[in-house]
């Protein structure tokens, strides 16, 4: 993870100042592209490990840019924009965006959601038996979930809903995703359902149900887990 090449494709150079020295001092090695074509270029040539990506860009909107970039990569991308409508978020998700981190946005978060996203990148390439979120522990092959060593009952659905999140810890996944995974097709509109069981989930599993820290909402959007930070925010360009 340490010395992994970042791209961040955006057209405000103050994005630039601010992240290539945050990048840097967090260990990775910050590229920088201002325009979509050049991130295009930028991604085929030098193959970062995650592509930081600017939906407005100004030669091309960024869903396009998703949309390319899936077609030749599975390079993990977190969305950075200052676009606060669900749609958009949703709509970079569904395109095969793996994050959304909203302008303005704290770089400790920022770095978080990175690192989730290498080490998600990571386990994709080989599938372990046991996931892990925490002190939570998930055997695939025994059906058994345990908190800090000790067994946690959950039901078929309740299991088959959290091994789904923690596969793509990091990410967010959109309502209709889950439910499409979990329950089928014909409930991907059944977001009230899909509440109930993140509400049991998170009752079994978290120390604090009402503050949970292991599966995190994204507001008309959907559901991550994994560690939540809250850190100062950068102020809009």
């Amino acid at each position: 993870m340490i010395g992994a090449t970042i791209l961040v494709v955006d057209d405000e150079p103050a994005i630039h100042r601010f992240l290539t020295p945050a990048l840097e001092a967090n260990g990775f090695l910050a590229l920088r592209a201002d325009t979509a074509t050049q991130g295009l270029a930028l991604v085929a040539s030098r193959r970062p490990a995650v592509v930081v990506l600017d939906l407005g860009l100004p030669d091309m909107d960024g869903a396009e840019v998703i949309r390319r970039l899936r077609a030749f990569t599975d390079v993990p991308i977190i969305v950075l924009s200052a676009r606060d409508r669900e749609s958009a978020k949703i709509e970079a998700l569904d395109l095969g965006a793996d994050d959304f981190v909203a302008k303005p946005f704290g770089v400790g978060e920022l770095m978080a959601r990175i690192r989730a996203a290498i080490r998600h990148q990571m386990q994709a390439k080989g599938e372990t038996p046991v996931l892990k979120l925490g002190a939570i522990e998930i055997d695939i092959p025994r059906h058994r979930v345990t908190r800090s060593g000790v067994e946690v009952k959950l039901t078929p659905k309740e299991f088959d809903l959290l091994s789904m999140l923690v596969r793509h810890s990091g990410k967010v996944v959109t309502h209709r995703h889950i439910l499409n995974q979990v329950w089928g097709a014909p409930h991907e509109h059944d977001t009230p359902y899909l509440r109930v069981y993140i509400g049991q989930l998170r009752a079994k599993l978290e120390a604090d149900p009402a503050n949970p820290a292991l599966i995190l909402t994204e507001p008309g959007v959907g559901y991550r887990a994994g560690e939540a930070s809250e850190p100062e925010k950068m102020p809009p360009a």
